[in-house]
Parts: C-alpha cells; sequence; structure tokens
C-alpha cells in the first residue's frame, strides 16, 4: 500500500488543521522556507515524533539537517483536509448565534462559503443576514441541491436539533457541525463534529482551579 493511500488515524486528522495553522501563521511572520519538526512540534503544542510520525501519513519525511519544506506541507495539509476547494455551508438557525456564524468572514476565507440560512420560524424568513435572505427550513431539500450544500451547520435550541439533524440528513447534507447543546445521532456514513462551548467552559474551570487551590470559588453549595 503505497503512503497517499494509507488510512490516516482520527488523532492525525483532527492534528493536521492545528499544523496547517501553524504554518500558515509562519509563512505570514518571517516567511521560512524550511521548518523543523521541532519547530513545528512547538507551534503545534505536540512533540516531535508525534509530528514526524503524523506528516508521515503525508507521505512527507522531510531532510535531516534541513527540515520540511514550509510550501510543500502547506500543500500536502490542504489537499489532505480537502481544502483545495469551497465547501458551501448552510445554517439552520438565525438567532443570535446563527447571526454570529453568518457574519464571520473567516468561513469564507477557509473554503467555506455560507451558502444559505434557514430557520423554522416564518418570522424570520425573508430577513437579509450578512447579504443572505433567510429561507423557511422546508426549503432544505431544494436548498441542498441547488446551492450544492457540502456541510450543515446546526445553532438551534437543543431541543431542535435532533430533528434539523435529521431534516439535514434527508436533504443529501453527510457532513454535521453542531453548535446546538445537545447530542444528537446521525447515521454511520454521516460525519458529525460537535462544539459544546458549555463543556469548553467547564474544562477551563477544572484547570482555573488546579492552579488556584481547590477550595477557589467555593461559596454556594448547590442543591439541584
Amino acid at each position: 500500500m503505497s503512503e497517499r493511500t494509507r488510512r490516516i488515524p482520527e488523532a492525525t486528522v483532527a492534528r493536521l488543521p492545528v499544523y496547517l495553522r501553524s504554518l500558515l501563521g509562519l509563512a505570514e511572520d518571517d516567511k521560512a522556507a524550511t521548518i523543523s519538526s521541532e519547530r513545528l512540534a512547538e507551534l503545534a503544542g505536540v512533540n516531535a515524533a508525534k509530528v514526524r510520525k503524523d506528516l508521515s501519513y503525508l507521505g512527507s519525511y522531510g531532510t535531516r539537517g534541513v527540515g520540511y519544506d514550509v510550501e510543500y506541507l502547506l500543500f500536502q495539509m490542504s489537499r489532505e483536509l480537502g481544502l483545495t476547494h469551497d465547501w458551501p455551508v448552510v445554517i439552520v438557525g438565525v438567532g443570535n448565534l446563527g447571526q454570529a456564524l453568518a457574519n464571520y468572514g473567516g468561513f469564507t476565507d477557509r473554503g467555506f462559503p455560507i451558502a444559505a440560512l434557514v430557520d423554522a420560524d416564518p418570522a424570520k424568513v425573508g430577513e437579509m443576514v450578512h447579504g443572505i435572505a433567510v429561507r423557511h427550513i422546508d426549503d432544505l431539500p431544494a436548498i441542498a441541491d441547488g446551492a450544492g450544500i457540502a456541510i450543515g451547520i446546526i445553532a438551534t435550541p437543543a431541543g431542535a436539533a435532533q430533528e434539523v439533524a435529521d431534516r439535514l440528513v434527508a436533504a443529501g447534507i453527510t457532513s454535521i457541525l453542531n453548535f446546538a447543546p445537545a447530542l444528537v445521532t446521525v447515521p454511520a456514513e454521516t460525519s458529525l463534529r460537535k462544539v459544546d462551548l458549555a463543556v469548553e467552559l467547564q474544562i477551563l474551570s477544572f484547570y482555573q482551579q488546579q492552579r488556584a487551590g481547590p477550595r477557589a470559588g467555593v461559596t454556594v453549595a448547590r442543591t439541584s
């Protein structure tokens, strides 16, 4: 089996965007032509051996005493992550979070243009958000087909998340990013990623308490 056709582990896939971001920042800052595995590891917050192993899945081994060619690594990672062309996105739920996501220009800059916004509230249909007219969720199949939607973002309240996931799948959208504070289930062939801000805050709370001491911030006993 060739290096190019080897299956890349999920843990490696999760680190590739971190490496890519580090390399892009490096290219902008000092225009370095090469980078060592030690330097990339430092930027990405991992160890050098893990960097070398991860990059080997891309078929890139670097040159002893020189390192890795930055431009070629950028190309390899962009290709492997599917970033050599755009992936149109639909946001479902046009509340505060949905509107904030729609107004974030970074998605388009990175190859994920917001192609459509949908909501179940008839009162929101027709509103313009970041130059896009909100459409009703019942139009989702036609939107997905007409705009070539590749990724669906769930930005609804928790209670609506599962139904929205079901409707996205029914519309043929098999890559879903869930921002709703709820667990949803999808078919095995559907890729699902979850962004839970509350969980991230709780993890930060753990480390904050470790630094401050076990009794830090203890003021009221919770009874519910």
